[in-house]
């Protein structure tokens, strides 16, 4: 059956952490911008710091949204963040919201990571000294970018890791709370200055909840195991994020049995299927988006 996801405004897909675009034949999200454009959807994947704070990889998002407005004649665009990128579009939104017709927050530490704040707090003092952990980071994060051709933006991963931790988020969210839920756990108004907020998130839960249909690959293995970190959402987590930290706007579905990677198809599945499709979340919201006129 022919899908349509032919929004009115173009699509951003807004990475996160460590993202980047393509390197090589290698996309981050991997067939998710191709079967949008073959629903019919107009996408555009912008270029953002691996590394860096909330705020200056929403600047840099504001600034490429422009260039598609131009490039493209629309008045405003559909942005889709995931991870970090969800707290880019977040800030792009709030302060332009003209510019901005809906924000999409998949798997977003919209209320911080736990596993942030433990990564965090392990740069003490008779731990992982914070300069050698910063040099780690910026090293990966120069690799990712050179190899992707992003060597032009700048890159701070300790000021990356403490806007992902719960103080940085929350300091975050007292400046941009559009979107979020009054109660932990809860919708959040779903039409705030004009621009609509949706959230979906996944979960990593125990050995029978797996994202690949059969043994789990090493990537995903990974995943689990920082799950254990989380206190507050103790097996409720993808991984990296929380599932009701997750929530922002209306929230469409908090526990997809997946990843945080697999949100984006890229928890390796060692040519497995996953249980969850998650291209097809995207191509069912982009149709919800071009439902309500967006």
């Amino acid at each position: 059956m022919q899908r349509n996801a032919t929004t009115r405004f173009p699509i951003l897909l807004v990475h996160g952490l460590f993202g980047f675009d393509r390197i090589g034949t290698s996309e981050l999200f991997h067939d998710i911008r191709q079967a949008l454009l073959t629903a019919g959807a107009r996408v555009f994947i912008p270029y953002l710091s691996a590394t860096h704070s909330n705020e200056a990889r929403g600047a840099q998002l504001l600034a490429q949204i422009e260039r598609v407005l131009e490039r493209t004649g629309a008045a405003r665009v559909n942005l889709i963040g995931h991870g970090q990128g969800a707290l880019a579009a977040r800030y792009a939104a709030a302060l332009a919201p003209d510019s901005v017709a809906s924000v999409t927050s998949v798997s977003g530490p919209n209320h911080g990571s736990e596993l942030a704040d433990y990564l965090r707090k392990a740069l003490t003092p008779g731990r992982l000294p914070e300069h050698v952990a910063n040099r780690v980071a910026t090293l990966f994060a120069d690799f990712i970018s050179s190899i992707s051709g992003q060597t032009q933006l700048p890159l701070n991963a300790i000021a990356a890791l403490s806007a992902l931790t719960t103080e940085g988020v929350g300091a975050f969210n007292d400046k941009y709370p559009q979107g979020l839920p009054k109660t932990w756990g809860g919708n959040g108004p779903q039409l705030v200055n004009g621009v609509r907020y949706y959230s979906w998130s996944g979960t990593v839960q125990d050995a029978a909840d797996q994202t690949c249909a059969a043994t789990p690959a090493p990537l995903h293995a990974f995943f689990r195991a920082f799950s254990e970190y989380f206190i507050t959402e103790a097996g409720q987590n993808d991984g990296v994020v929380g599932r009701f930290s997750s929530h922002l706007g209306k929230v469409i579905r908090s526990d997809y049995p997946m990843d945080h990677l697999g949100a984006i198809n890229q928890t390796a599945c060692a040519g497995q299927q996953q249980v969850i499709n998650s291209t097809e979340l995207y191509i069912k919201h982009a149709e919800r988006l071009r439902i309500v006129g967006l």
